[in-house]
């Protein structure tokens, strides 16, 4: 008889093994996420949490984030650049017009400064993203919650997005 309980367990331990493993080789490329720290900017007016980041390497795939939450009041919205599969995938957001309306949020994707953008707002929430291509791999991206979108979209363009795409690997 198969004791399923043991199987799970073992299966789990096999997985944190695995994903130990992983981790291990993405010590060396630590650096990776690092570099994009000084693009995380200090706000006036808002309270910034120290960045934080990751790099995944696997053979044949790689990840990156790094990210910096941010508070003011009841206001609170967290700014990150994704690269790799993530990224890329999301993205598909902004690689076509659109312009979607309810009574309560709306999608609309344009360029904003030469770059392609994809922004949702909920309005009974005061909540949503901005993101922002800056290749075909990697995005900058904000959530926020407690805030009108036009001052959302305020603060994303204080990001140096041109300098975040000068750091992408080419």
């Amino acid at each position: 008889m198969i004791d399923y309980r043991r199987a799970v367990r073992l299966v789990f331990a096999a997985a944190i093994l695995a994903a130990a493993c992983s981790l291990a080789s993405a010590a060396p490329a630590q650096e990776g996420f690092r570099r994009f720290y000084p693009f995380l900017i200090d706000l006036q007016g808002w309270t910034g949490k120290s960045p934080d980041g990751f790099t995944l390497e696997m053979p044949g795939n790689s990840m990156t984030t790094a990210s910096r939450e941010y508070r003011r009041g009841d206001a609170r919205f967290s700014a990150q650049v994704v690269t790799g599969p993530a990224a890329e995938r999301a993205l598909t957001a902004v690689q076509a017009p659109v312009n979607i309306e309810t009574g309560d949020a709306h999608m609309r994707t344009g360029a904003v400064d030469g770059l392609p953008v994809a922004r949702t707002y909920t309005v009974h929430d005061k909540a949503g993203t901005v993101l922002v291509g800056l290749s075909t791999t990697a995005m900058f991206s904000i959530s926020f919650s407690g805030l009108g979108e036009d001052e959302a979209l305020m603060l994303a363009k204080q990001f140096d997005w041109k300098g975040i795409q000068a750091e992408l690997p080419k």
